[in-house]
């Protein structure tokens, strides 16, 4: 671990001895909680275009997306090699042979050597994990379930759709394949107090997961969580007080969990509040600042048998 905490860019860099940059990927899928399979209308700070890029919708192929990115961001990043990030929706929510062309179109690709793929844990099956695998064999592979929290009562008032329970079952279907395995949190989710936000940590700190990915709770215009915030129902935290609970919350991490992400990253023309999260690199830097502060690190509240 360099720093404070483990984080993605310095894996990668690690077991390929060269920046790699994550390339996102709309394969114009959708998502069982909003086409009636599992519910409708999607989480409550989910809005109907998802948090893609929307390209699908124009007709731009998978590989046509990744090679247009590739220019930009090799250029900035000085990037030779690419994960490619399958973002908008629920990327394993298809026939299994719709998921293989679309994984195989990105690998077309000259440049990527692997993939994250974005799903919720209740759109896996033995057959879904059984063709990852495969490209695991030979790529590096993510997979990012969503969770958010570890609560079943704050999973309901969300509209998530599915229990921790099928997240845990999930995992075990994925463990051991090969597969890197990421648990996505939503830290300030609605009704959740400190408490059970590091609950969250402890067990997704049990379970042998490979990566975790926190996000800040922000309120995106049109959505169930916008008619909240405006009601009154919901209020954001503060820059401070999300960086207290990321540095508690990483504390709690066993120290060789990868950190895929520690910020938000709203949509500017989305974003109904909190403003700050908009500053993603001061926002980054005042969590870094406080654990530096705190003289604390990933992992030093480690407990390996909690849970």
């Amino acid at each position: 671990m360099q720093g404070r905490y483990n984080d993605l860019n310095n894996y990668l860099r690690s077991l390929f001895g060269e920046r790699v940059q994550k390339i996102t990927v709309d394969a114009g899928l959708t998502c069982p909680n909003r086409d009636g399979s599992r519910g409708t209308g999607g989480c409550i700070y989910c809005n109907p275009q998802g948090s893609g890029t929307g390209l699908s919708t124009q007709g731009i192929p998978i590989a046509r997306q990744i090679e247009s990115a590739k220019k930009g961001v090799g250029q900035r990043y000085k990037a030779k090699k690419f994960l490619a990030y399958f973002q908008s929706f629920t990327n394993t929510y298809a026939p299994v042979e719709r998921l293989k062309e679309m994984y195989d179109e990105a690998f077309s690709v000259e440049g990527v050597v692997g993939l994250s793929i974005g799903t919720r844990p209740d759109c896996v099956d033995q057959e879904k994990i059984d063709l990852i695998a495969g490209y695991a064999e030979k790529h590096l592979i993510w997979m990012e379930y969503g969770l958010q929290s570890v609560h079943d009562s704050t999973l309901e008032i969300i509209n998530r759709g599915h229990d921790y329970e099928t997240f845990v079952k999930a995992v075990e279907m994925t463990k051991n394949r090969g597969i890197k395995i990421c648990c996505h949190i939503i830290l300030g989710l609605p009704g959740e107090t400190r408490g059970m936000m590091l609950e969250s940590a402890r067990k997704i700190a049990s379970l042998g997961i490979d990566g975790v990915k926190l996000h800040l709770l922000y309120v995106v215009k049109g959505t169930a969580l916008d008619e909240m915030y405006k009601k009154g129902d919901y209020t954001c935290m503060s820059r401070d007080e999300y960086s207290e609970l990321a540095c508690d919350f990483l504390e709690l991490l066993p120290p060789e969990m990868i950190i895929h992400r520690i910020t938000a990253d709203p949509h500017p023309d989305e974003l109904v509040a909190p403003m700050w999260t908009l500053d993603k690199t001061p926002n980054r830097q005042a969590v870094i600042k406080l654990l530096e502060k705190r003289d604390t690190w990933q992992g030093r509240l480690y407990e390996p048998c909690s849970g």
